[in-house]
């Protein structure tokens, strides 16, 4: 079930500057039979969240449900409204398991129209879809486990060991996080398809974002890696 923003427009509008509005659960008018696609405006930013969430939530879960019968698949879909944070979207989960994702106002102010928000939704939703935070948790614990054993075997000292076991925890979860960005994009782009969206218009906001290139234990694949994925996704 998504969350619809009140104040939206308004945080949208100031999100430069030091302070932000808050937000709370009453809805955003959107007028009947209009499709925000161009985003020129805080305004249209704030409906095109609520219509963009409103057609695609629905598919997401459904393809939860029907991939993980045992996973919690009722999306919560926010707008983090953190004074001076930066522009990012994420996926996480709150302490019942729900998942959720977030948007931050500097993030939905560079969507330049729905598809890019579509895409970036999907993408995020996709995360918890495939388990991907689970499968980072366990490969973390393993890494832990695997270095720390070998700097206990090395004779080192509890403060070296638990040193070690932190960097292993590092290690071991970036091994995986860029093939976790290409499944999740994959995906998204499947789900755009069948939802009526443009995937690879959405994945163009790729093009509007540093580049991570080819970063040792990045978190993210290049962009030119990212754009060939869902391309080759598409055509699955």
């Amino acid at each position: 079930m998504r969350r619809v923003i009140l104040g939206l427009i308004a945080a949208l509008s100031i999100a430069g500057c030091t302070q932000t509005a808050r937000l709370g659960p009453s809805p955003v008018a959107v007028p009947e039979g209009a499709v925000f696609d161009e985003v020129k405006s805080p305004a249209d930013a704030a409906r095109m969240f609520v219509q963009v969430t409103g057609d695609i939530e629905p598919l997401l879960e459904a393809i939860c449900e029907r991939a993980y019968a045992y996973r919690n698949c009722d999306f919560w879909i926010v707008v983090d409204d953190t004074p001076d944070i930066g522009s990012n979207a994420y996926q996480t989960l709150d302490r019942s398991g729900r998942p959720i994702v977030a948007f931050t106002l500097p993030i939905l102010s560079e969507m330049k129209n729905r598809d890019e928000f579509a895409f970036v939704l999907a993408h995020e939703a996709s995360h918890h879809i495939l388990g991907h935070i689970q499968a980072t948790q366990q490969n973390a614990v393993i890494g832990a486990e695997v270095l720390g054993a070998i700097a206990a075997q090395m004779g080192d000292s509890d403060a070296q060991i638990a040193e070690a076991r932190k960097i292993g925890a590092d290690i071991a979860a970036r091994s995986y996080s860029k093939q976790f960005e290409l499944e999740a994009d994959a995906m998204a782009a499947r789900i755009l398809k069948v939802a009526g969206y443009d995937a690879l218009r959405g994945a163009a906001f790729f093009n509007r974002i540093p580049d991570p290139g080819d970063e040792f234990l990045g978190s993210h694949p290049s962009t030119a890696e990212r754009l060939a994925n869902v391309r080759q996704a598409l055509q699955d």
